[in-house]
């Protein structure tokens, strides 16, 4: 088995003596545990290490691996100014970690690096790992903005290239857990902090990586978790492999969630292929959902699935409500993939002879013309979920008092400048965040004059 063994660690920079100053002995649980994991590593003896921390480069939809020969890193952002830490890359896994994303049409690779510099998610476990081992070479890997699946076959990648190079690898998986654990933490408090860090440390002394895959996305923005997709990456890497899981601690003193987990390898077995199980699950309650879709959504999913396929627009049908066919409004379609957005694009005002047309337009725009967003392929076609938003008339308010995030939806503008937010968007509870983001949109800047209106939708899903 070329994958020795996987590890979940956090990186708070605090429990570095040179910046917690006395205070990372609050965490010594945390402390104990890294040792653990450092002494199980010198024993393995690994040839490389491939690490996944959150704060190395990101992109919305790449996967980024770090290029090059070696990299070095300091801690000057957290005032300390004598300490360094350099590392050799395995540029030939990488070489062929890359190749086989290529291959597998997985959207990976070395392009984009912005800053070469290694981050604390990185350093902060390299630190406690180098006092007991140092002959290895690292690969380091950032997290994405795809999807949960998206992640756990990149990690599947991780492991073919180890076998394929009969390289000896350890995979570490660095990531803190909720960041909202205490009113009086750097970040506050929310409900989802702790129900989120129960959960999902249950999922480490189980070994249950499908909870890793199925959590729910407004969830975890809700608990501010940084770590889960490094945890995806992970059980991606370990598909098909029994494992014996361990806890090794979990605390969180200063209101983010530290958690260090094992998972000892212990041969093959058929039935962890969380992918599969995930699509199947997926593939039952997207089947579930085209049987109630109304003819609004039926109309988007028509008209995209019609141009992708043949390259040609469908046939609007005369049997339509007649409503669709008469009536004209602005109207959002928004396209999702294993609850990830994948395209919306909308008309504020129609510009087209009817609803129905409106629908027909934006559902190829968001699918094909959303600048976010690749296009659309032909093999996502069955993973898609569609709503439809028609717009009512918009109306001036005078204050955000007169906004309510589930009803309104809001226009702000600042000469031509204009942005909108539907109403009852997940992650978004409060006014503020709406206006916020509306203008972010609109490219308005926070000190700009602006104006508001509200609308109502008939939400179609």
């Amino acid at each position: 088995m070329a994958i020795l063994g996987a590890f979940i660690v956090p990186h708070p920079p605090i429990i570095l003596p040179q910046i917690g100053k006395g205070k990372e002995k609050d965490i010594q649980n945390t402390i104990n545990g890294f040792n653990q994991i450092s002494d199980i590593i010198a024993k393995l003896q690994p040839e490389t290490i491939v690490l996944v921390s959150p704060h190395s480069i990101m992109y919305s939809n790449y996967i980024h691996i770090s290029p090059g020969k070696e990299a070095s890193g300091n801690l000057e952002q957290f005032g300390v100014y004598d300490y360094n830490i350099n590392v050799k890359y395995d540029d030939i896994f990488v070489e062929a970690l890359g190749t086989l994303a290529k291959n597998t049409g997985i959207s990976a690779g070395t392009l984009g690096e912005k800053n070469p510099a290694l981050d604390h998610g990185t350093i902060v476990p390299l630190d406690f790992i180098n006092k007991k081992y140092q002959n290895y070479k690292l690969v380091r890997i950032g997290l994405s903005g795809l999807g949960s699946l998206e992640h756990y076959k990149f990690g599947k990648l991780i492991t073919a290239a180890s076998i394929l190079l009969n390289r000896k690898i350890v995979f570490i998986a660095s990531g803190d857990l909720s960041h909202k654990l205490k009113i009086e933490g750097p970040y506050g408090f929310s409900y989802e902090g702790p129900a989120f860090d129960k959960q999902v440390t249950d999922a480490m002394i189980s070994g249950d990586f499908l909870k890793f895959l199925t959590f729910d996305e407004s969830f975890c923005e809700k608990a501010a978790e940084c770590g889960l997709r490094t945890f995806q990456i992970m059980a991606g890497a370990l598909d098909e492999i029994s494992v014996k899981s361990k806890l090794l601690s979990y605390e969180g003193p200063f209101g983010v969630g530290y958690g260090i987990a094992s998972f000892e390898i212990f041969g093959k077995s058929t039935n962890r292929k969380f992918d599969n199980i995930l699509e199947n699950i997926e593939k039952n309650k997207l089947e579930k959902t085209k049987e109630t879709e109304d003819e609004y959504v039926r109309l988007a999913r028509l008209s995209l699935e019609t141009y992708i396929k043949t390259n040609n627009f469908a046939q609007i049908s005369e049997n339509l409500p007649k409503e669709m066919l008469e009536s004209k409004a602005g109207v959002f379609v928004s396209i999702k993939k294993h609850g990830q957005l994948r395209g919306c694009i909308g008309t504020i005002s129609p510009v087209e002879s009817s609803i129905a047309k409106e629908i027909f337009k934006n559902a190829i725009s968001a699918g094909c013309r959303d600048p976010r967003f690749e296009p659309i392929k032909m093999d996502e076609l069955e993973s898609l979920v569609y709503s439809v938003d028609v717009l009512g008339k918009t109306e001036p308010i005078d204050s955000k008092d007169k906004l309510d995030v589930k009803k309104y939806g809001v226009i702000v503008t600042n000469g031509d400048k204009r942005g909108l937010l539907l109403p009852n968007l997940d992650g978004v509870d409060n006014i503020d965040d709406q206006i916020s983001i509306a203008k972010q949109k609109a490219g308005i800047n926070p000190n700009e004059p602006f104006y508001l209106e509200r609308f109502e939708v008939i939400r179609h899903k």
